[in-house]
């Protein structure tokens, strides 16, 4: 498992999912408790909840399983051991503000980067080549 794989995933399909304000920090070196972590604001109970669950579900689908989960819409985590995943509301977002505690982290381009890990770069790319075709199918129904 490639933690800095599993971020790249998350953070495309947080912002996939029209998440605000994705951002990706490199934490080794600066903690002990992961490698990543990545950071998305949700504005809705049901942009939570398709955030996390599109994540677990395609991450699950080539076996690779959280270590544990924690919290409900207003701040959801995901443990990947390598990876920490928090989708948060706006409000708590604000609150705990994790951008000023871990801020002296570097920040990962994860528009860019491309995933090494082949398992999560097929599952991307399937997902993008699915996005494509529901592009298609509605320039051809308008």
């Amino acid at each position: 498992m490639n933690g800095r794989d599993i971020a790249l995933f998350s953070a495309r399909t947080a912002d996939d999912r029209k998440a605000d304000d994705v951002v990706v920090y490199d934490m080794r070196g600066i903690t002990d408790v992961t490698d990543y972590f990545v950071i998305a604001t949700a504005h809705s109970r049901s942009q939570a909840r398709a955030v996390v669950e599109s994540i677990k579900k395609a991450l699950k689908s080539i076996n690779i399983r959280k270590m544990g989960q924690e919290g409900d819409e207003g701040w959801v985590l995901i443990d990947y051991s390598d990876c920490v995943v928090h989708v948060f509301s706006p409000e708590l977002r604000e609150y705990y503000s994790l951008e000023s505690l871990w801020g002296d982290a570097p920040k990962v381009n994860w528009k860019r980067e491309k995933i090494k890990t082949k398992d999560i770069a097929a599952l991307f790319a399937k997902r993008e080549e699915e996005k494509e075709k529901e592009e298609t199918d509605a320039l051809v129904e308008a």
